[in-house]
């Protein structure tokens, strides 16, 4: 049969134009192929924490607390925009401890139970603006932004996630308020994910002065177009492995204590379990709402809550009601407490010898701060890949470079890694 005839008759052009397979799961198929082949293979490619001996590094608080759950928590639904006591908690986990000082310059928070932080994602783009609509990101991201974004209409600018020129190396502000101005001339909405801190795929991270330039932008946006809704969207998905996890709430509290909220501004968190409490595939996330208007956050929830109906049905009940417990027992916060920083550590441990080793070559990295990733640019990635391969290291390539997990490369394989990647770089880019 002619598969391009079947193709127009059964789907329409949006459709048409979804081609190709993930390429972060690609790889890591590739990895898994040549593991089961008896090879030495260096796994180098998912976005999932491993211990040292290969295995999924699970948070055993979070374990014993899922499988303590009742049976109505194991099988009920939950309400449409999640428990009420996950929203509160999500909120507070997001936002972290800045929240009650934030409530007290009169602020308002609020949340929406989501399938991941993908879900907290697409809910932004979905709820805040329209179809034909531009989104605002940075020019290195994690590709599925791209994928959520076709899916609900949206074309998509870009800002620079470097700086070249003077000022501060990470933040182009000058660039960021001319973007931020086109749009805001072209649309009634202004919407921008930033994935921050520990940064998907190159793990940077902004400090102090890099988060106030981005925070001013969008300030002075809101300020000069009163009549254009302005929202910076927190992707705060690897927050709790970075060194400044509720950074963004420190540059907020200091902004707003003495500075007056535009009511046209709008700071969302996109809250995420996966990594924070090593539930990945329990899809756990929220949506957090910061504003000054306490009617309009609750407005918020309910228009998201009706578009998770349309769209997931709802979020699951057992991983929300799993956290519940955790972080309503003083003995088993503190426990899971632990073990995240035991997580945190091995991540620091892995990340120091990468960039020590690399620090030893010419090749490129790029600022490699927190999280689970480290990203070299390069003109040609996939043959970077395929050349690292050959050496049986396995790695990402994407838009502009390579993707490394550092997450997933056992620390005595670490330095090995590095020097493959060194060895690759060296055969394409000088």
């Amino acid at each position: 049969m002619d598969v391009g005839r079947l193709e127009d008759t059964f789907l329409p052009l949006e459709s048409k134009k979804k081609t190709g397979s993930d390429t972060i799961f690609t790889w890591y198929g590739r990895y898994l192929q040549a593991k089961a082949l008896g090879e030495p293979a260096i796994n180098g490619t998912v976005g999932s924490l491993l211990e040292d001996d290969g295995s999924l590094a699970v948070n055993s608080v979070v374990m014993d607390s899922l499988r303590s759950q009742s049976d109505v928590d194991f099988s009920s639904y939950a309400p449409l925009p999640g428990l009420p006591e996950y929203k509160k908690l999500a909120t507070e986990l997001a936002v972290g401890p800045r929240l009650a000082s934030l409530h007290d310059i009169g602020l308002h928070s609020g949340a929406v139970a989501t399938p991941g932080g993908t879900g907290a994602l697409y809910l932004s783009a979905r709820t805040m603006l329209a179809v034909g609509d531009t989104i605002l990101f940075r020019s290195r991201r994690w590709s599925p932004y791209d994928t959520l974004a076709a899916e609900c209409g949206l074309s998509i600018t870009e800002w620079p996630i470097l700086n070249e020129g003077n000022g501060h190396a990470k933040v182009n502000h000058l660039e960021l308020e001319s973007v931020l101005e086109d749009i805001a001339t072209s649309q009634k909405r202004i919407l921008s994910w930033l994935n921050d801190p520990a940064h998907n795929p190159t793990g940077i991270s902004l400090d102090s002065e890099g988060r106030d330039l981005v925070l001013d932008a969008f300030l002075n946006c809101a300020r000069n177009n009163p009549g254009i809704g302005v929202t910076l969207f927190l992707d705060t998905a690897y927050a709790v492995y970075a060194d400044e996890p509720y950074g963004w709430s420190e540059t907020i509290h200091k902004k707003f204590s003495w500075s007056e909220w535009p009511e046209n501004l709008l700071i969302c968190w996109g809250f995420s379990a996966s990594k924070s409490h090593t539930i990945y595939g329990l899809r756990c996330g929220a949506i957090v709402f910061l504003h000054p208007s306490e009617d309009y956050v609750n407005r918020l929830g309910e228009v998201c809550a009706v578009t998770g109906r349309g769209t997931w049905s709802l979020a699951p009940r057992l991983p929300q009601s799993a956290l519940i417990s955790i972080h309503g027992s003083e003995t088993e916060a503190h426990s899971w407490g632990e073990e995240k920083t035991r997580l945190k550590g091995l991540l620091s441990k892995r990340r120091a010898a990468f960039n020590a080793k690399m620090a030893e070559s010419e090749l490129p990295l790029m600022p490699s701060d927190d999280g689970y990733f480290a990203f070299i640019p390069c003109d040609d990635p996939v043959a970077i890949a395929e050349k690292a391969a050959e050496s049986q290291l396995y790695v990402v390539p994407l838009k502009g470079g390579v993707r490394i997990g550092i997450c997933s490369i056992a620390s005595s394989q670490v330095e090995r890694a590095a020097e493959i990647l060194i060895d690759a770089w060296r055969c394409f880019e000088q």
